[in-house]
């Protein structure tokens, strides 16, 4: 796999012209853009197909569904007319959900979109997992639904960087893993805490990662992304 392709650049914006545009830059130097809830609800549908019929990259519809399994399963379907290369769902959801966004996104034949699971936030530590009645830390918890979302069927999950060697140990090599919260060394930090590196990532055992600020909100976009995947050749 190309480096390039590994990155996926997060469009945390609702100007749908500035999202096109900055795509459009990116073109052939990020293997895809990630959409989120921000742009979604402000765009829809008909913002993520703009982003794809012009510019033609593969899209992370990251949209984290997590509901009753019938309607988690008409929500991805909802989703194959956009042909997403990923979308994700809770893995905290349980078993039969995940199973059954796995079924309806089999629906798509050949263009099954990748389906991942989110564990926990990142945004939450132990205390946070205690408040709402999980008596066990954040680290022991995500390894295992990260273990619950593999024997559902789920291709893999979105995790921390840190949380990349527990889970490949659990699930083994072909278990895909998304991760963001990468900060190049040249990077602002920003609001991040535990940063890594690309390559740190990819050296850990990362399939994929999220990069948005660093790439986004730099002078030049293009250059960023171009300097990223300097940094991940040779892998």
């Amino acid at each position: 796999m190309n480096p390039s392709q590994r990155i996926y650049a997060a469009l945390d914006t609702t100007d749908i012209n500035q999202a096109v545009d900055l795509a459009t830059t990116l073109k052939g130097n990020v293997g895809g853009m990630k959409v989120g809830k921000e742009f979604f609800t402000a765009n829809g549908p008909q913002g993520v197909e703009a982003i794809s019929s012009v510019v033609g990259m593969p899209i992370f519809l990251d949209l984290k569904f997590h509901d009753i399994p019938n309607t988690v399963a008409g929500a991805i379907r909802a989703s194959l007319p956009l042909k997403p290369a990923i979308v994700n769902v809770h893995a905290q959801g349980g078993v039969a959900m995940m199973k059954a966004a796995i079924e309806a996104a089999a629906t798509a034949g050949s263009n099954r979109p990748m389906v991942l699971a989110v564990t926990i936030l990142t945004s939450l530590d132990d205390e946070d997992l205690q408040s709402v009645g999980i008596s066990d830390g954040v680290a022991n918890q995500v390894v295992r639904l990260a273990k619950l979302a593999q024997s559902s069927g789920i291709d893999g999950v979105v995790c921390s960087a840190y949380e990349i060697d527990a889970i490949r140990n659990a699930c083994g090599p072909n278990f895909k893993l998304l991760v963001p919260g990468i900060r190049p060394t040249w990077a602002v930090t920003g609001d991040q805490k535990r940063i890594m590196t690309p390559r740190q990532a990819i050296d850990r055992g990362a399939d994929y990662l999220v990069i948005g600020r660093p790439i986004t909100s730099a002078n030049d976009p293009l250059e960023a992304a171009q300097k990223i995947a300097e940094e991940l050749e040779g892998l």
